[in-house]
């Protein structure tokens, strides 16, 4: 009998040389005579340890990570095959690993189990039951069910799921259509791109149960074009899934269609918000629409057009197969559900951490992510992407639940964390988020075109030290000018990441360059 051994194709795996311990296991193997079966699955999502290699045994899937291409011959030596104890690389049970145990994974239950683009292997672990099952409901009762769930879209804004379905059902409208923004551009952020490339079923499925609620026909991927693998995968899934009956013009034989496209961004941060993104999928440069109308009323092309983010797209499947009970049981308040974590940085464990909201920060970074890289203290962290705040410690004893932040002016957005030592600059920090806006700026709006310049330039003369107090004074004003002003949260929200700065990190604008 030949041994499965399981070693991930996903980015971060291969960017640390999982293609290379591949390799390495096979010619081992054929050297010495052993029959394996390599079955390339997806990342478990925990990346200081990869490239993760998995064994299976008698006793479930053993761990050894990170491993390099000269470690193989001598795992071999010492009963990789057989899944020994071989401390430091052998990490035991693979579901017994601390950071796995404490997680509630639901929308990521299958990274890392399963051969990304096996259906065989996705349906073996309860894929297409919630698709199923939204066959047999009336467009009304799918809708109403992800309004009880409490799904909130987890792209950022975090507005009701079930809501923009509604209005999209209720829209009347001969083509309508479902948007998936995939264009995930936050910094820190990955979990999109986990899910394309280690279970891209779940977001065919949870598209095509959208599709059915709102009765869309066709939908798109909109996806970052710095993604080649996801777009690889996904497009091959797309194709599968097509020959297996779960897409096209006749679903499962219910006579119901929905096909599906990927198209790819050109590389714009503003192209994230959902008006520039539709503007872009119809070929036209990506510009912030007016609203209203909203998308859900005249997105696409003009028509009723349901725009959600990855994560709130495969939240979807479960809700359906397991009920929105099942997934309302978890979480907080007005946050239901799980959050998707993903630990950036100057971070020891870096890696997607799957909670219910609730959690605090301080115990996601030290727990979870074990502190900073480098073991010096930490003095500061950015939850929710560059157009966040940035979070002093006062504050990391928060809850993760989207009212909490809002209540101190932070945002979770996409669950993005990224972590900062104590030898942080945050006055730089501050620049760089007037900088970065004055990059990806879509130019539509004066106080975001013309706001973020200046903006650099008053944090420039602060920084010299040039009429300090007044030009900080300045920089208040000109924040507020932004936020409320400007079209849409790319100028609205650059000011958050400064203000926090100014409030929580004020002896960082008060020293001269000379002094950094």
């Amino acid at each position: 009998m030949s041994v499965r051994i399981f070693v991930p194709r996903e980015t971060t795996a291969l960017a640390l040389g999982a293609d290379e311990v591949a390799a390495r296991i096979e010619a081992e193997a054929a050297a010495r005579g052993v029959e394996v079966e390599l079955v390339r699955n997806g990342s478990r999502g925990l990346f200081w340890l990869e490239p993760l290699v998995e064994v299976e045994t008698a006793a479930g899937r053993i761990a050894y990570g990170p491993v390099e291409p000269g470690d193989v011959a001598g795992l071999f030596d010492a009963g990789l095959l057989e899944g020994s104890n071989m401390p430091p690389l052998c990490q035991g049970p693979i579901e017994s690993i601390p950071y796995l145990q404490a997680q509630q994974r639901l929308t990521f239950l299958r990274i890392g189990v399963t051969d990304p683009l096996s259906i065989d292997d996705y349906r073996a672990h309860d894929g297409f039951r919630g698709l199923e099952r939204a066959l047999s409901l009336s467009p009304q009762a799918i809708v109403d069910e992800v309004k009880t769930s409490g799904l909130r879209g987890r792209g950022g804004a975090a507005f009701p799921t079930g809501i923009k379905w509604q209005t999209v059902l209720d829209a009347p409208a001969e083509q309508k259509y479902i948007v998936c923004n995939a264009d995930e551009g936050d910094s820190g952020t990955f979990a999109d791109r986990l899910v394309m490339e280690c279970d891209p079923y779940l977001l065919i499925e949870g598209m095509a149960i959208a599709g059915l609620a709102v009765g869309a026909t066709q939908g798109y991927v909109y996806l970052r074009s710095e993604y080649p693998l996801a777009h690889e995968i996904f497009d091959k899934a797309i194709a599968r899934a097509e020959t297996a009956g779960y897409l096209g013009a006749d679903i499962l034989g219910s006579g119901r269609r929905f096909d599906l496209e990927v198209r790819l961004g050109a590389g714009a941060y503003i192209c994230g918000e959902e008006t520039s993104l539709l503007e872009s999928l119809e070929g036209k440069r990506g510009m912030v629409r007016f609203k209203p109308p909203l998308p859900a009323i005249e997105g696409l092309f003009g028509q009723p057009t349901v725009v959600n983010n990855v994560l709130s797209l495969a939240a979807v499947p479960f809700i359906l197969a397991h009920g929105a009970t099942a997934y309302a049981d978890y979480g907080m308040g007005r946050s239901r559900g799980t959050l998707a974590l993903q630990l950036a940085g100057n971070v020891k464990r870096g890696g997607l951490v799957e909670l219910a909201f609730g959690t605090t920060l301080r115990e996601l970074m030290e727990d979870f992510g074990g502190g900073t890289f480098n073991g010096r203290p930490l003095r500061a962290v950015q939850v929710g992407g560059p157009l966040c705040a940035y979070l002093p410690e006062s504050q990391w004893d928060l809850p993760l639940d989207y009212e909490a932040f809002a209540a101190v002016g932070a945002g979770v957005g996409h669950g993005g964390v990224v972590m900062f030592d104590d030898t942080v600059d945050m006055a730089e920090q501050a620049r760089f988020a007037m900088e970065f806006c004055t990059v990806e700026s879509c130019g539509k709006c004066t106080p975001c075109r013309i706001g973020a310049v200046r903006g650099v330039e008053v944090i420039d003369r602060i920084r010299a030290g040039d009429n300090r107090e007044a030009n900080l004074a300045l920089l208040g004003d000109l924040c507020e000018t932004m936020v409320d002003g400007s079209l849409c949260a790319m100028g609205g929200m650059t000011p958050f990441p400064v203000q926090s700065v100014m409030r929580h990190f004020p002896e960082d604008l008060q020293r001269d360059a000379q002094q950094r």
